[in-house]
């Protein structure tokens, strides 16, 4: 009979997604929209870039330096002045990002074998970025110098440095992104169906109707759980599949592994909306209950950024974040067939997080019927 009822609220509560336009509009617009906008616009790579010449050199070196820059894929335009004011302009109204400035001796020093000095001014604002384009334009100066006369007499006596990138050899930006999509929407898709359930069946007046129905409360409670699982492994797979034969990502690692500890990330997604949705008195009140800890748990996540790179004190704050261990075991599990010991490694605290929210959630709706 517990079987009979569980089943009848699990079709109840996916025909009530399902059969709601604005329900069925949250689980297909976001996902789409984010699929093309992270895959192919969100990117930390800098290209495109704007940039601003002052050649105060006649020679053939300076003449060399300014056509590598203008023959670099990375650089859209390049405009050329003789004023300094027209750079100090370029950069205060942000028409370039960076400015270069060869000094009248360049070509002069460079064959007599003197130091040659090249200034790279940057717009400081943008600083992610132009932390990058100094980069570019360093190797486009550390080439050229590798050319020069005093380069060349200097080549044999230098280190060469290799770089081989493992896992992602062409650095390909989709292989990065398409992987983190895999848990990034589940969490948006399992955390907003999950805040809507209760809310929504008080908004709606058939929460005193379920309360006096035969179904138990932990089996309310199991009922409103396995719904949205069943919606995120559903854009998982997705996902998983448009990773594969759209972007072509490699999957060198386990799909079982994958799946199995996708179970538990769900678990503790749906523990945290389930918890929002008890606190909430209205739809409104649980999506933005949801948005409060969707925004903090991306950038928590590692997901744009290195958990390394935060503040000492913050790092401990990411530990309750379920999205941080199943992107690791994605994109292991994509890119370079992570074992089965890391995998369990990185559920653990899925589990742990699952059993709490769970819990959390469990208590609070016992609270609030009483």
């Amino acid at each position: 009979m517990w079987w009979t009822r569980l089943k009848a609220l699990i079709v109840k509560e996916l025909l009530a997604v399902l059969r709601d336009p604005k329900g069925r509009a949250i689980l297909i617009g976001p996902p789409i929209v984010q699929l093309l906008v992270f895959s192919y616009a969100a990117t930390l790579e800098v290209t495109n870039v704007d940039v601003m010449v002052l050649n105060r050199d006649n020679g053939h070196w300076g003449q060399e330096l300014v056509e590598r820059i203008d023959g670099s894929p990375t650089f859209r335009s390049i405009a050329f002045t003789d004023d300094q004011n027209e750079v100090r302009d370029a950069i205060d109204r942000q028409r370039a990002i960076a400015a270069v400035e060869i000094g009248p001796t360049f070509s002069r020093d460079i064959e007599a074998g003197r130091p040659a000095e090249v200034q790279i001014i940057l717009d400081g604002r943008r600083s992610n970025a132009s932390q990058i384009v100094s980069g570019y334009l360093g190797r486009i100066v550390g080439t050229l110098a590798a050319d020069t006369p005093a380069g060349e007499r200097t080549a044999s006596e230098t280190i060469a440095v290799v770089a081989r990138n493992w896992f992602n050899p062409n650095l390909t930006y989709q292989w990065f992104m398409v992987p983190n999509l895999v848990a990034s929407i589940a969490l948006l898709i399992g955390l907003i169906v999950t805040a809507l359930s209760i809310a929504r069946e008080r908004e709606l007046g058939t929460f005193d109707q379920l309360m006096v129905s035969p179904l138990r409360t932990h089996e309310i409670l199991i009922g409103k759980l396995i719904p949205p699982m069943m919606i995120g492994l559903f854009h998982i797979t997705v996902y998983i599949l448009a990773a594969v034969f759209i972007f072509g990502v490699p999957l060198r690692g386990s799909l079982f592994l994958l799946y199995g500890s996708a179970v538990f990330y769900l678990a503790a997604v749906v523990g945290l909306g389930l918890f929002i949705s008890a606190l909430s008195m209205t739809q409104q009140q649980a999506i933005l209950g949801a948005f409060l800890f969707m925004v903090p748990a991306m950038l928590l996540s590692g997901f744009a950024t290195p958990i390394e790179n935060m503040p000492t004190w913050l790092q401990p704050v990411t530990l309750v974040n379920p999205l941080r261990y199943f992107l690791v075991i994605v994109k292991g599990v994509f890119l370079k067939d992570i074992p089965l010991a890391e995998v369990v490694r990185q559920t653990i605290p899925l589990c742990v997080i699952a059993l709490v929210t769970l819990s959390a959630a469990s208590w609070l709706f016992r609270r609030r019927l009483e």
